[in-house]
C-alpha cells in the first residue's frame, strides 16, 4: 500500500478522510489561556481532548480563550513534528471492535525550554494565561516520594536556584514566572497537576512553596497565599507511539501525521473546582469537578496503577513484550485482580462508588488487543512509583494485621527488574533517575535475596522508614527468593494458586 506523501496541517483539514473527526470549532479565534508543561503523548490524548471539547461546546467568545501552549522541558522531538502541521495531531483510539481517528486543534502552539527557557518564563507570565497545568511525571518534580518534599540537592534545583530566569525544571518554571506576575501587579495562574503523586495539588504546592522560599521566604509565603493547586485524578491508557501506528493513522487520514497518539476509549478526569483565575467549562466536556478528589486519586492509584506496575515488571520477567499479552496469561490476569481486590479493603470511597465494577473495566482495558501499552514502558521510573501505588497498600493493610505477599511479589519484580539483567542474563534497558545507584546495590549484593532486599528497601529515598518494617521485609525478600529460583512466570502461578 503506497502512503500518501502530504502532511497533516491547517490548509489541508478538508481533505481529510470523511470518516476522520476534524475541530469542530473556527480556529484561527483561539486564543491561549493554558500553558502546559510536559508535552507528551498523555497530555496530548488527555487534557488536550477535554480543551478541544471545551473549545467545540463554548458558545461565547470567553469559551476560546482557553488555548494551549505546549512546553518541552528538553527534546526538542514534538515541537519538530508538531509544528510543520500547525501543531494539529491525531489521536486514535484503539478498542476491538475497531479504531476511530480524531484530529486535535486545541494545541496552539509549542516552545522547547531548555532552548529559550527566558522565552516560556515569559510567556506563562502573561496575564492572558491563567492555568499552567503539567505532565512532567513523578521524576519531573525534582522531589523525594516518600516525603514528598523538594530534593534541595537535585542537580536541576541546585542550577535553577543560581539561574533564577532561566530554569530547567518545572518547579523553578513555576517559580520564576510566579514572581514575575507578582512583581508585576498581576494575579497568579492557577497551577494543575495531572500526575500520578499522592494529593498531587498539595503535594506541588509543598514543592513549589518550598523551592520559591530557598529565593525569598516573602516569595514563598505569596504563593502559598495566593496560588491555588487544586488535586485532579487523571486516567487513560496511552502507549508510547511506533512508526507502524504512523502509517496505520497516514492510511485512515489519507496524510501523513508526524506524531499521532494511541489511547483506549475509557477516559477519566476528576478536578477538584479550585481556581484563582477562573477555568473552562470542564464539566461539560465530561470532568468531575468535586470537592474532595483523594478518594478517587487512591482508587487509581491503588487500582489501577499498582496493578499496571505488577503486570509490567513481572510480565517483562517473564518475557511479556505487551500488557495485553501479559493478560493473556490467566495466572498473570489473576495476579492483577488479587493486587486490585487486597488494595480495595485499604480504600474508603464515597457512597455509591461501584468498586467491583471498576476492578472489572481496569481487567478488560488491560486486555485489550489493540493497545499495545509496553511492560517495559510502564516499568519506568519504579523508584518514583512505588511510593504511590503500591507501599500505601502495603502499610494500611499492614496496619490492618493483613498479609502483603502480593503486594510484596510485585515489589520483589521491580527488585529483580532494577538489577538490569533479566532471567536470561540479558541486559535490561533500565530507566530510573535511581538507576545506577540501584545497579550498584543489585552488583554489590548478587542474586541472593537475603541480600538483596534488604540493601534496596534500605533506599530511603523509596522505601522511607517501612522499609525497616520486619513483616513487610519477611515477605519481599521470601518473595524475591522464588523469583530468583523459580523464575516470575513460575513464581506468579505459584503464588495465585495457593
Amino acid at each position: 500500500m503506497r502512503l500518501s506523501s502530504t502532511r497533516l496541517g491547517r490548509a489541508n483539514l478538508d481533505r481529510l478522510a470523511p470518516r476522520s473527526r476534524r475541530p469542530a470549532y473556527d480556529r484561527s479565534r483561539v486564543t491561549p489561556g493554558i500553558v502546559h508543561l510536559g508535552l507528551g503523548a498523555f497530555h496530548r490524548a488527555h487534557q488536550a481532548v477535554v480543551i478541544d471539547d471545551c473549545l467545540a461546546a463554548g458558545a461565547t467568545s470567553s469559551a476560546s480563550s482557553w488555548g494551549i501552549i505546549g512546553a518541552s522541558l528538553r527534546s526538542p522531538d514534538t515541537r519538530d513534528a508538531l509544528a510543520p502541521q500547525d501543531h494539529l495531531y491525531t489521536v486514535a483510539v484503539r478498542a476491538a471492535e475497531g479504531t476511530e481517528h480524531r484530529v486535535i486543534g486545541a494545541l496552539l502552539d509549542s516552545v522547547v525550554a531548555r532552548e529559550k527557557p527566558g522565552a516560556l518564563v515569559e510567556r506563562m507570565a502573561n496575564p492572558a494565561i491563567r492555568i499552567v497545568s503539567l505532565t512532567v511525571t513523578e521524576k519531573g518534580y525534582c522531589h523525594t516520594p516518600q516525603t514528598g518534599d523538594l530534593d534541595e540537592r537535585h542537580p536541576d534545583v541546585v542550577h535553577d536556584l543560581n539561574n533564577f530566569d532561566a530554569p530547567r525544571s518545572a518547579p523553578g518554571f513555576i517559580v520564576a514566572a510566579l514572581a514575575r506576575r507578582r512583581a508585576q501587579g498581576l494575579s497568579p495562574f492557577t497551577v494543575l497537576c495531572c500526575d500520578n503523586l499522592a494529593a498531587n495539588g498539595h503535594t506541588v504546592q509543598r514543592i513549589v512553596t518550598q523551592f520559591a522560599a530557598l529565593r525569598s521566604k516573602d516569595l514563598g509565603k505569596w504563593i502559598a497565599d495566593t496560588v491555588a493547586f487544586p488535586c485532579t485524578m487523571v486516567d487513560r491508557i496511552v502507549p508510547e507511539t511506533t512508526d507502524a501506528d504512523r502509517d496505520a493513522v497516514a492510511a485512515a487520514l489519507g496524510m501523513r501525521d508526524a506524531w499521532p497518539v494511541m489511547t483506549e476509549p475509557f477516559t477519566q478526569w476528576v478536578v477538584e473546582d479550585r481556581f484563582a483565575a477562573g477555568r473552562p467549562d470542564l464539566a461539560a466536556a465530561g470532568v468531575e469537578l468535586v470537592t474532595d478528589v483523594k478518594p478517587f486519586e487512591l482508587m487509581k492509584l491503588r487500582l489501577l496503577n499498582a496493578s499496571h506496575s505488577a503486570l509490567a515488571y513481572l510480565g517483562y520477567l517473564a518475557g511479556y513484550e505487551t500488557i495485553a499479552d501479559t493478560m493473556r496469561d490467566p495466572y498473570f490476569a489473576r495476579l492483577a485482580a488479587q493486587v486490585m481486590e487486597e488494595a480495595a479493603v485499604t480504600l474508603t470511597m464515597p457512597a455509591g462508588t461501584d468498586l467491583a465494577a471498576y476492578r472489572a473495566s481496569l481487567l478488560k482495558r488491560f486486555a485489550n488487543p489493540a493497545l499495545h501499552h509496553r511492560t517495559w514502558q510502564i516499568a519506568m521510573d519504579g523508584s518514583q512509583k512505588l511510593p504511590q501505588r503500591l507501599l500505601g497498600a502495603m502499610q494500611d493493610r499492614l496496619a490492618k494485621n493483613l498479609p502483603i505477599a502480593t503486594h510484596a511479589l510485585a515489589v520483589a519484580g521491580w527488585m529483580r527488574y532494577v538489577t538490569a539483567l533479566d532471567e536470561q542474563g540479558r541486559a535490561i534497558d533500565v530507566r530510573d533517575p535511581l538507576a545506577a545507584e540501584l545497579a550498584g546495590l543489585a552488583r554489590e549484593a548478587g542474586p541472593v535475596a537475603e541480600r538483596l532486599a534488604p540493601a534496596l528497601l534500605g533506599v530511603e529515598k523509596v522505601f522511607g522508614p517501612l522499609g525497616a518494617e520486619p513483616r513487610l521485609r519477611e515477605a519481599v525478600t521470601a518473595a524475591l527468593g522464588r523469583l530468583f529460583k523459580e523464575g516470575a512466570r513460575r513464581a506468579v502461578e505459584t503464588h495465585v494458586s495457593a
